[in-house]
């Protein structure tokens, strides 16, 4: 048996050091690139066009330390709601493309049941005002993708703050409502025979 040995050359000293010290800076490189792409598709989803121009009540465009965009387009009044409140809002849902995903002109939600920006976003609203948002992928859906709302969707919003109310009102409210209507399968006074 023989053994054939393959003549390696050796390694300069410090060789293996810059060899990884090209790989870390590759990563960085190709990690600061995606970053990079992300904020700027983000942000070009959220440019100027996708808000009103500032004047005749319109605020201009805040930007949270999260990433939420919003502008007041009509300024509210009163307090404002809290993660232990119901909101009742009017909104319409658009991707940045432009089609719409979803709307209602009169929907009750929890505040703090909804994805991070919508939240967020209710938190910094007055009742009676109008408001337009811009809803990174990282505070909507994510990477999370259904048959309305493709992965790393960015959202727009208008959204009407009507109303709100503690989840202690709203239930005070749905009991009495029960108590007028009578319990389920229970009948009305004036149907009980004998009486």
């Amino acid at each position: 048996m023989s053994v054939t040995t393959v003549p390696i050359p050796p390694v300069e000293k410090g060789s293996l050091a810059k060899l990884w010290g090209g790989v870390a800076l590759a990563v960085l490189i190709a990690g600061g690139a995606a970053w990079w792409g992300t904020e700027k598709a983000v942000s070009g989803a959220c440019n100027a066009s996708a808000f009103a121009p500032e004047g005749k009540g319109a605020s201009a465009v805040e930007k949270t330390k999260s990433g939420l965009r919003f502008q007041v387009i009509r300024a509210g009044t009163g307090p404002k709601p809290t993660e232990a409140d119901v909101v009742l809002v009017s909104y319409k849902g658009t991707l940045a493309t432009g089609k719409e995903f979803d709307s209602n002109p009169r929907a009750a939600f929890p505040v703090q049941g909804l994805v991070p920006g919508f939240s967020e976003a209710l938190k910094k609203m007055q009742r009676g005002g109008s408001y337009k948002l811009c809803i990174p992928p990282a505070l909507g859906y994510g990477t999370q993708a259904n048959e309305r709302i493709p992965a790393n969707s960015t959202l727009l919003f208008d959204v009407d703050l009507i109303d709100f109310k503690s989840m202690a009102e709203v239930q005070a409210m749905q009991q009495q409502e029960q108590m007028q209507q009578g319990a389920p399968g229970e009948l009305p006074p004036e149907m009980v025979p004998g009486q």
